[in-house]
């Protein structure tokens, strides 16, 4: 007997409906197993390290307080009731405003956005819920794939599920990005503002709100109009949404915030940088998070920074003179304190380390040095008269001659003459050797000028090389990392105690010393005098474009330069003016608590 099989109309809908659900059903067996499949490897919620926390590296003052942190920069952890009320709803109504009333996704706000963007023609608005966003950006990668798109769907809905929504927002503004390394929302607040996220004004809500679009690209430190402008947006839809009154946002708009530079480390910030770049390079532990305790003294660093800005903003100002750079050392070549110029917010380079500029006067340390080593005496004499080698003839500054006049003037007066003589008997290949063993770079000696300082020099190795006197004769690499530490408190590196090679006979010292000293007392020097003993060396280049003075106690060295980026001359500045003003006024509050000591009081007998 045979089955019979209905082909009629009837027949043929239910076979339709039959093997639609059979179909549909094997659907949801396929989407079951596939959403256990890629649920496997989601993240563990409760043991997610902090984000960017390996890339993090902080830099801290000898005394243990913090300088400077790269990488991810944490603050306090904010329960939701110490997060401002502004601060949410200028999150709210900028990224989701019907936040509180949907689920893990938001279909209004789904079609709202496609309707906007096919109006517009792009794709300027998104769909995404804060849920969705945390799951996004805090607990995956931003990878634009059809797989993550579902782990953001599944751990959003997992969020929704489990947690309440003042959960979702407090874990969301602790660990979000806020741009410039700031994790989480009191960072933001303390790095851009320098004050707790506790204490956030409507203004600055609305501009850390507007930052989460695009937090590197409009993070204040690199782009304060975008970010302002951003945040205006965010003030508007506040005050549509009825958090905020018409007075308020005008209020929020006329006192937009102003960026703390104290709050990302200021001007040490030069010396930070050039510590975190050479950090890594003395552990071998890529990927970790670093302390780095380095030589950088907080009072030092606070009157030179003061010192500076004094010198360039009255005398500096009225002199044309728009750029400085400060370097102090101890005898053995520990930063104390550096600034590489008048603004890190305005220019990152820095001049104290990374510009060659030309000494002048200041480079007659190694002329003389060569010419003491070579038997000369600070009491011999040489006539201040012209001189001419093949065709090149020297001036004096003040133009005059002054017949006969010991070593010893003619240093403390900087007399050019004398120093291109001295130069010339000693032969400039020693010179040049004086200057590369105290740890100059590459020079020429081709021509007779190099006894005037032509040659270009940093602001740290000139200081460096200073400091190879004040301390007796003995080699000195500046260094600033004293100690490295991991994030646990393991000590991955300690700078080592070697013993230092002598360099300079003490005899050779004292005299090149007692030069030093006479410039000071009765020299182109006496700005710098501090009512303690003190040796130094003015230098001023060609046209008055660079401005020079290196000196010492017997119990820190420092150096200062003045002058203009594009090499543009100065209105008169010269080594003994601006310049030992500016390192007295350092090194006067850098002694405070020191007693005054004879210079080489530390420094060994031969």
């Amino acid at each position: 007997m045979q089955r019979h099989i209905n082909y009629g109309p009837d027949g043929a809908v239910k076979s339709f409906f039959y093997w639609l659900a059979v179909v549909g059903v094997w659907l949801v067996i396929a989407s079951i197993v596939a959403i256990a499949w890629l649920a496997r490897d989601l993240p563990d919620l409760e043991t997610l390290p902090p984000p960017g926390l390996n890339d993090r590296l902080e830099v801290q003052f000898e005394d243990g307080e913090i300088v400077a942190t790269y990488g991810a920069i944490y603050g306090q952890w904010l329960d939701y009731q110490r997060i401002p009320k502004t601060m949410i709803e200028a999150l709210v109504a900028i990224e989701d405003r019907r936040f509180f009333e949907h689920g893990a996704i938001d279909v209004r706000g789904i079609l709202r956005a496609f309707l906007s963007n096919l109006r517009s023609g792009s794709f300027a608005q998104g769909g995404s819920t804060l849920t969705q966003q945390l799951a996004k950006n805090i607990f995956l990668t931003r990878e634009r794939t059809l797989t993550r798109k579902v782990k953001e769907l599944l751990l959003a809905s997992w969020l929704e599920g489990n947690l309440g929504k003042e959960d979702i927002l407090t874990i969301y503004l602790n660990r979000v990005y806020f741009g410039s390394g700031a994790y989480g929302l009191d960072a933001a607040s303390r790095n851009y503002f320098g004050h707790s996220a506790r204490r956030l004004s409507i203004a600055e809500a609305a501009m850390l709100a507007g930052l989460l679009k695009a937090p590197s690209r409009l993070a204040p430190t690199r782009n304060l109009l975008e970010a302002r402008a951003r945040g205006r947006i965010v003030l508007a839809a506040m005050r549509r949404q009825g958090m905020i009154s018409d007075a308020e946002e005008a209020q929020a708009e006329a006192a937009p915030p102003i960026i703390e530079a104290a709050g990302r480390g200021g001007n040490r910030r030069y010396f930070t940088d050039w510590v975190a770049a050479r950090a890594r390079a003395f552990v071998d532990h890529p990927g970790q998070p670093l302390v780095v305790v380095s030589s950088l003294s907080r009072p030092m660093q606070l009157a030179a920074e003061k010192a500076v800005a004094a010198g360039l903003d009255g005398e500096g100002q009225r002199r044309q003179a728009s750029q400085a750079a400060l370097v102090a050392l101890t005898t053995d070549g520990a930063v104390k304190a550096m600034v590489g110029g008048r603004s890190y917010q305005s220019s990152q380079f820095n001049r104290a380390i990374s510009a060659r500029r030309q000494p002048g006067s200041a480079f007659k340390l190694f002329v003389y040095l060569a010419a003491l080593e070579a038997g000369w005496k600070p009491q011999e004499t040489l006539p201040d008269a012209a001189i001419d080698i093949d065709g090149w003839s020297p001036r004096n500054f003040d133009g005059k001659f002054r017949g006969k006049v010991t070593l010893l003037e003619a240093f403390a007066q900087s007399i050019n003459t004398i120093s291109v003589r001295l130069s010339e008997q000693v032969g400039r290949s020693q010179v040049v050797a004086a200057g590369r063993r105290l740890g100059l770079g590459e020079m020429s000696a081709e021509h007779p000028s190099l006894a005037l300082g032509t040659a270009g020099v940093s602001l740290l190795e000139l200081t460096g090389a200073y400091a190879v006197i004040a301390g007796g004769g003995y080699e000195v690499k500046p260094f600033a990392i004293l100690e490295i530490r991991s994030a646990d408190g393991e000590l991955l590196y300690r700078r080592p105690n070697s013993p230092r090679s002598r360099i300079v006979k003490r005899k050779i010292v004292t005299r090149m010393t007692q030069l030093l000293e006479e410039v000071v007392v009765s020299g182109t020097g006496r700005a710098a005098r501090i009512g303690r003993p003190a040796g130094g060396k003015t230098g001023t280049s060609q046209d008055f474009r660079d401005a020079w003075f290196l000196g010492f106690s017997s119990d820190l060295v420092t150096g200062v330069w003045i002058g203009n980026d594009d090499n543009r001359p100065m209105n008169g500045v010269t080594g003994g003016g601006l310049p030992a003003r500016i390192w007295a006024a350092f090194m006067r509050p850098a002694h405070k608590g020191l007693p005054p000591r004879p210079l080489l009081a530390d420094s060994s007998p031969e």
